[in-house]
């Protein structure tokens, strides 16, 4: 039996960052579907789709952003990094140029984002293996240099794309379980400061917590 749109305990807004045909829309499918397509088009704006998962003991629902990896639709860029707790960078294994960039893609999540978001640097399309371009270990220590989360998927065939979202998802709630700890008598649940006056519960929102989410 699945959850209704109204079964969840957490809202965190996870957003998709990198080049244009990395396979962000389609991770995002995968994640959230389960499907796939092979004539995957540019993503237009911006997309999203959402999953409820249990994370611990909480039922947290992910609100996952996707959006073009074109230069033409930056404009959009700081109402879609706007309350984000969470972003997957994803690069493509077989295109270096996609992995170059990631610099880039990190300095503008952080001028628009919070410090305190979480992120995975995500090497995509290991179904393609043969064609790799980009050593696991050269993004790996990439990641670890600059304190990210890494893995590598395939949306393709479904490798470590669970695995790449839940872990993303199990570490904001950690941060969120922390700072509670920290607040007990309070029952605001923000990463950032901007956001914690607006998020906190009403009696008919009880049990639910928006994390940073402005709707």
């Amino acid at each position: 039996m699945g959850t209704s749109e109204e079964d969840y305990n957490f809202v965190f807004k996870v957003v998709l960052i990198g080049e244009s045909g990395v396979g962000k829309t389609n991770l995002l499918s995968r994640f959230t579907r389960n499907e796939f397509s092979h004539d995957s088009r540019t993503t237009i704006g911006v997309e999203f789709s959402t999953r409820t998962i249990m994370v611990g003991d909480a039922l947290v629902r992910a609100q996952i952003w996707d959006t073009a990896g074109l230069e033409r639709y930056r404009a959009i860029t700081s109402a879609y990094y706007r309350g984000a707790v969470g972003a997957l960078l994803v690069f493509d294994i077989t295109k270096h140029q996609s992995y170059d960039v990631v610099d880039r893609w990190l300095k503008e999540l952080y001028d628009h984002a919070e410090a305190t978001i979480v992120v995975m640097l995500v090497g995509n399309k290991t179904d393609l293996a043969e064609a790799r371009e980009v050593p696991t270990e050269e993004a790996k220590m990439y990641a670890e240099n600059n304190g990210l989360l890494f893995v590598e998927t395939s949306a393709l065939d479904s490798t470590n794309v669970e695995m790449a979202f839940e872990t993303v998802l199990k570490d904001i709630f950690n941060k969120v379980q922390k700072q509670k700890q920290k607040s007990p008598l309070d029952n605001t649940v923000a990463l950032s400061a901007e956001n914690s006056n607006a998020m906190s519960a009403s009696p008919s929102t009880e049990g639910k917590r928006a994390c940073c989410l402005n709707l």
